[in-house]
């Protein structure tokens, strides 16, 4: 704390499991007083073994206790490689390093309250030993960032946008932060946003779905391209059933994740396609129009009747789907779409650029919750610290 910036590294692994995003940042000040500059990004695969346990952690009819257990450790490994790998790319020692910030891996997220042993209770569990990382790099760790807002009475997610917050608020510019990662998650900042006027949540899937049928149905990880989609006919009455589900009635604050958009929606999914005989073009169309269209329905709904909106910064996998942007921006052709890349910063690395800056405010004692967003009741100092 006593240096005039740190050298911080921010891990992040989401929902579609397919690498350790790391990001090795310089950071000065802290609250809206950060200054951040991206030194070294790499992403670091994850083993297709480890990646067939992880998703198998995520059903609990298919997850164990001991299988936890030993996730919990082999994920806390693969950070920590993840971690000498971005030293070895950017050629600096571990000793130069002042912290990690590493949000895990989410393997369970209940954030509505469910009757449990006697009461109810909400509860999230990301795996991913800070223990195992602090040893093997020797670098003090920051990890279990969500369970402080959950504790606090909020969902323990989406925690971006704090950092959205700080780091791109506007005096005059209304601007959307939209990632659209497994699941799709937005930050309104309204000009010269205050924190209890900013709106933020999960709006619903983002790729979760979309990748679930193209290992399916195109044996490949994603639809590349969107090319599936751009061949197909949207179908109303499935995209109409689908805009129904409950959770897209909700209003913020929210967040959602696996256990609604996971393996067995797409099974439930391509059940319904089949009994309306849709090809495979014609599904992607229509999933796509699904997604595209809970976005908007979201900023219709929560940013434009609170503030004018002149830009949106799209980042994650989805904004290297052109047939899902070109909805988007079909939809809303009067603002600007802009990418992370317009202020020199990667899209692919701003979650993990994200738990690095979240982890520097832990570092200086300042809350790193937003409660407009997450719903807590107060804002709360993130994450549990392990030291070197």
């Amino acid at each position: 704390m006593q240096k005039k910036e740190r050298l911080i590294i921010g891990l992040m692994c989401g929902t579609s499991v397919d690498s350790v995003d790391a990001a090795l940042c310089r950071i000065g000040g802290s609250g809206r007083k950060t200054k951040l500059e991206l030194l070294h990004y790499l992403e670091y695969p994850v083993p297709a073994a480890l990646r067939r346990e992880i998703f198998a952690a995520f059903r609990p009819e298919s997850s164990r206790v001991d299988q936890i257990s030993q996730l919990n450790f082999a994920i806390g490994e693969l950070f920590a490689e993840a971690v000498q790998a971005l030293l070895s790319a950017s050629g600096l020692e571990n000793s130069a390093i002042d912290l990690i910030g590493s949000h895990g891996q989410t393997v369970y997220h209940i954030p509505e309250a469910q009757e449990f042993a006697g009461r109810p209770l909400t509860s999230t569990l990301q795996l991913g030993a800070a223990a195992v990382i602090a040893e093997r790099t020797g670098i003090t760790t920051i990890a279990d960032f969500r369970s402080r807002d959950m504790a606090a009475g909020g969902q323990g997610a989406p925690l971006v946008p704090y950092v959205d917050y700080l780091l791109f608020t506007h005096p005059e510019k209304g601007r959307i932060l939209q990632n659209l990662g497994g699941i799709a998650n937005f930050t309104f900042l309204p000009a010269a946003a205050r924190p209890q006027e900013i709106v933020a949540c999960d709006s619903g899937p983002g790729n979760m779905i979309l990748d679930a049928l193209a290992q399916r149905l195109l044996d490949q990880p994603c639809d590349r391209d969107g090319l599936c989609a751009s061949r197909g006919q949207i179908n109303q009455p499935l995209l109409t059933q689908l805009l129904q589900l409950p959770y897209l009635q909700l209003p913020p604050p929210k967040s959602t994740g696996r256990e609604l958009f996971g393996e067995q929606f797409s099974e439930q999914l391509l059940q319904t396609a089949a009994q309306l005989r849709l090809c495979k073009e014609d599904l992607f169309a229509t999933v796509t129009a699904f997604t595209a269209q809970t976005i908007i329905d979201h900023y219709n709904r929560y940013c434009f009747p609170v503030g004018r909106v002149d830009e949106v910064i799209l980042s994650g996998g989805g904004a290297k789907n052109p047939c899902l942007v070109g909805m988007l921006r079909q939809a809303l052709p009067q603002v600007s779409w802009l990418q992370p890349e317009d202020f020199a910063l990667p899209a692919d690395a701003k979650e993990a650029i994200a738990f690095a800056v979240l982890a520097n405010e832990t570092l200086f004692g300042q809350p790193g919750n937003l409660p407009a967003a997450t719903g807590a009741g107060h804002p709360v100092i993130l994450g549990s610290i392990t030291l070197k």
